[in-house]
């Protein structure tokens, strides 16, 4: 069973395209406990197998996502560290440290609901605030080897009351599978070695997700820095490089997130008759995700009808969309950690008008070639350009543009924004990732052209004046053909009076 084991890990960890590693050496330096340890029957901070078997299968610690999957995480990430400290010259004692986000109050006394920092929660799947993931470097042993301790909160019988169940060490350490867990004071302890000036200190240079615990326990640390006694190397790079590429695993919580999207976007269709109010679609979109199983909405959505769906970020969401016109709804939810972005514009009477069908069908033939271009070797950066090209054809088509007028600039005025971007566990995945590097199997995409001509714009046809229309859906590149997540969701214009007139 061992055997067959790493034998799954070595070919999770081979389709992984920044790292490589013969077979001996991940036999000699990963390994993944053979039996599980018995998580506690008792309630903990987050769904658990034992609390939750609707969500959870024995071993996992997130819906979908084993103790395995995030070990692999953690070993690669230490991997990466290791490739690149290498090539700097560097020594052997490393740490790294991941900070979960705070809890964060309304007003007094009264929380947000909580929403754990990505990069902390891709490395161990603990969904608690004001706890600290350290990676250590093993004595005496090369990088990937290394420890996973957690220091999370203990559990007290007064917040319990208050705010429900705490995981403690035991829970948490069973729960996710990291070598040890810890109270969140005793991190103190391991401050010492951090200062030695031997040790390379990893976290995200960004800034502090927990500026109390950053204050409290990083504080001497960091004026050593700063009077150049010692340097920190950041990890953002390299855990995005991570969770840029999805394994198999992710893509199907991923589907699961397209899959519930599609279908809100379907009843919110059939529910949008004119005239409608903006935050009644906007709630119905949301009561749709959340009772197919949604956690949260990715996003606040963008429920924008008439001239306010050419304000790329309307979200306020509180006008009357009136009979003739079209709203624009960008919108996506979040399940089990992953999201969805997905874009749909529609007439709220459920018939095109010849100007809108006209300026829609543009869009969607312009969205469909781009579509058309998701492979790998590609990059989201050609794909924009060939959006561009097609645009400014479809532009001077429509008379929206004139031949010899500066093309480009105009074609970026109708469409200011990009073709796409990453997608994961944020909207905006891996922010700080090219979009000019070659697109690799495993990678997810959004592909979301526009035009956007605003009431008042009076170079363009009249009848085209006021209108906004996007069309945006999610992409997984794959070595065959892309694999659209969004794919039931409508968009061919018979489709969506079919649904709008159900």
């Amino acid at each position: 069973m061992r055997f067959v084991a790493i034998m799954k890990c070595l070919h999770s960890f081979m389709a992984f395209p920044y790292t490589t590693v013969s077979f001996s050496f991940l036999i000699r330096k990963y390994s993944t406990k053979t039996e599980l340890l018995q998580v506690p029957k008792r309630y903990l901070g987050q769904p658990s197998p034992f609390t939750h078997p609707h969500l959870l299968k024995a071993g996992e610690v997130t819906p979908g996502l084993t103790q395995k999957e995030y070990a692999l995480r953690r070993y690669k990430l230490m991997s990466l560290i290791q490739t690149e400290f290498n090539a700097l010259g560097g020594g052997t004692d490393h740490a790294v440290l991941f900070f979960s986000n705070p809890t964060v109050y309304m007003t007094n006394d009264i929380p947000f609901p909580f929403h754990q920092h990505n990069d902390f929660l891709y490395m161990c799947g603990f969904m608690e605030p004001d706890s600290i993931l350290l990676l250590q470097s093993k004595p005496g042993l090369t990088l990937p080897a290394h420890t996973a301790t957690l220091y999370v909160q203990k559990r007290d019988a007064t917040r319990e009351l208050w705010d429900g169940p705490q995981s403690g060490t035991d829970g948490a350490v069973a729960l996710t599978g990291v070598d040890e867990a810890l109270p969140i004071e005793e991190f103190k302890l391991v401050l010492p070695r951090m200062h030695d000036e031997g040790v390379t200190v990893w976290l995200d240079s960004t800034g502090p997700a927990h500026t109390f615990l950053h204050s409290r326990f990083l504080k001497p640390l960091m004026e050593s820095i700063t009077q150049g006694k010692k340097s920190v190397r950041p990890t953002q790079h390299l855990v995005q490089k991570l969770r840029l590429i999805k394994s198999s695993a992710e893509i199907e919580l991923m589907k699961k997130a397209g899959h519930i999207s599609s279908y809100a976007f379907i009843q919110t269709m059939h529910s949008s008759k004119a005239p409608v109010d903006e935050a009644f679609l906007y709630a119905k979109f949301e009561f749709e995700c959340r009772s197919r199983g949604a956690n949260i909405l990715a996003y606040p959505p963008v429920v924008a009808g008439g001239n306010r769906a050419n304000t790329l970020h309307y979200i306020k969401n509180n006008q009357i969309i009136k009979p003739g016109e079209m709203v624009l709804l960008d919108g996506g939810c979040e399940a089990s950690c992953y999201v969805s972005d997905i874009t749909r514009t529609w007439p709220v009477n459920g018939r095109f008008s010849a100007a809108q069908q006209e300026l829609y069908e543009a869009v969607l033939e312009i969205q469909k070639s781009c579509l058309g271009l998701c492979f790998p070797g590609t990059s989201l950066d050609s794909i924009y350009h060939h959006m561009l090209s097609l645009l400014s054809k479809k532009l001077k088509d429509l008379k929206i543009v004139q031949k010899g007028s500066q093309i480009l600039k105009d074609t970026r005025r109708y469409c200011p924004h990009h073709v796409g971007h990453y997608l994961g566990m944020d909207v905006h995945d891996t922010p700080d990732i090219s979009r000019s590097i070659p697109l690799q199997s495993g990678m997810i995409i959004t592909i979301e052209p526009g035009i956007y001509i605003h009431d008042d714009d009076l170079a363009a046809p009249e009848k085209f004046r006021g209108l906004g229309i996007r069309i945006e859906d999610d992409v997984v590149i794959t070595e065959q053909s892309p694999m659209i997540l969004s794919a039931q969701c409508p968009k061919e214009i018979y489709d969506i009076q079919q649904v709008c007139g159900m």
